[in-house]
């Protein structure tokens, strides 16, 4: 198992592609928490089963007003069949050429077998890991440390707000 980024290193920024024309840029979500899903491959049982929960929990990331991004090396045609199959409300991104580069990064890369770890990232608003945690590569991680690590962010702004108001 891979040795992982931890909470207070600031994320390593990246740009990867959504789709053949889309790219995104991590810096370009600072201001809200971002949720980073690294996760083995598309089409497998438990990936499968990952994503469809992180697409049902939607909701609940956005009242933290997070955003989910998904990251394989899987190519972008082969995240486009699979979000359509099942239904995703957000970007899956492929770490495909250089294969794993950003999965590297954020020590979440298997070279044994040429995928990503099961690993999740929960950024802050300025982009420091504010969470992270790695799966074994067939257990499904769930969504608890998530929602934890996100109800932690928030009322770290709520306390943050109600200082910047009493010192008005």
């Amino acid at each position: 198992m891979s040795s992982i980024l931890t909470a207070g290193i600031v994320a390593p920024n990246f740009t990867l592609r959504v789709t053949p024309d889309q790219m995104l840029t991590l810096s370009d979500l600072r201001g809200k928490p971002v949720i980073l899903a690294f996760y083995p491959a598309d089409w497998s049982p438990v990936c499968g089963d990952q994503v469809t929960l992180y697409n049902e929990l939607l909701p609940e990331f956005h009242k933290h007003n997070a955003e989910i991004l998904g990251i394989s090396v899987d190519g972008v045609w082969c995240h486009a069949a699979f979000a359509r199959d099942r239904n995703l409300h957000f970007p899956l991104l492929a770490d495909f050429e250089p294969k794993g580069a950003v999965a590297k990064k954020y020590g979440a890369y298997r070279d044994s077998e040429g995928v990503c770890e099961r690993a999740l990232f929960v950024l802050d608003r300025q982009g420091t890991i504010a969470w992270s945690y790695c799966s074994p590569v067939a257990v499904n991680p769930g969504a608890d440390g998530i929602l934890d690590a996100l109800e932690q962010l928030s009322d770290q702004a709520n306390v943050h707000g109600q200082l910047e108001n009493a010192d008005q």
